[in-house]
């Protein structure tokens, strides 16, 4: 029995360092991604997504196709979310990861950034990011007339 656990160990010690590795490769995709937003390094940003990449704003209105966004933050200084804590997960056959992670922003208080990363030739790339603003459940009833309220203008 202690043979059969050995060699039941070494079989799953190379699967979880692979999954260990493709979590902090992950983790600094998206690290690079704000640091390169905050610093309105757009060749950085936009290279770590992917060719069909999607960043979804805010705003329901805001949905941003890879190229349209870079139109769109070309010719901003960039913009600072800082992850304060982050979850991923990733599919069975280990191609795609999907996140949440809860950020901070002086401008927004705190924030959600949620999406999907793709593995591809180059490394990991984004596929789709989509920002959002957690409204606390005692706010939500007040929020969400509001919105009504300004979508009925």
């Amino acid at each position: 029995m202690r043979n059969y656990l050995i060699i039941f160990s070494l079989v799953l010690s190379p699967l979880a360092n692979a999954q260990s590795s493709d979590e902090l490769a992950v983790a600094a995709v998206l690290d690079q991604y704000h640091q390169a937003a905050a610093a309105g390094d757009w060749s950085v940003y936009f290279g770590l997504m992917s060719e069909d990449g999607v960043f979804l704003g805010t705003d329901a209105g805001e949905r941003w196709p890879k190229e349209v966004f870079r139109e769109y933050a070309g010719n901003r200084s960039g913009w600072l979310y800082t992850p304060r804590e982050r979850n991923i997960n990733f599919t069975p056959d280990g191609n795609t990861a999907w996140f949440d992670e809860i950020l901070d922003s002086a401008s927004y208080g705190t924030s959600r950034g949620t999406g999907v990363l793709i593995r591809t030739g180059e490394g990991w790339k984004i596929s789709q990011y989509h920002l959002t603003f957690p409204v606390p459940n005692a706010l939500a009833r007040d929020v969400t007339d509001q919105i009504k309220t300004f979508e009925n203008q």
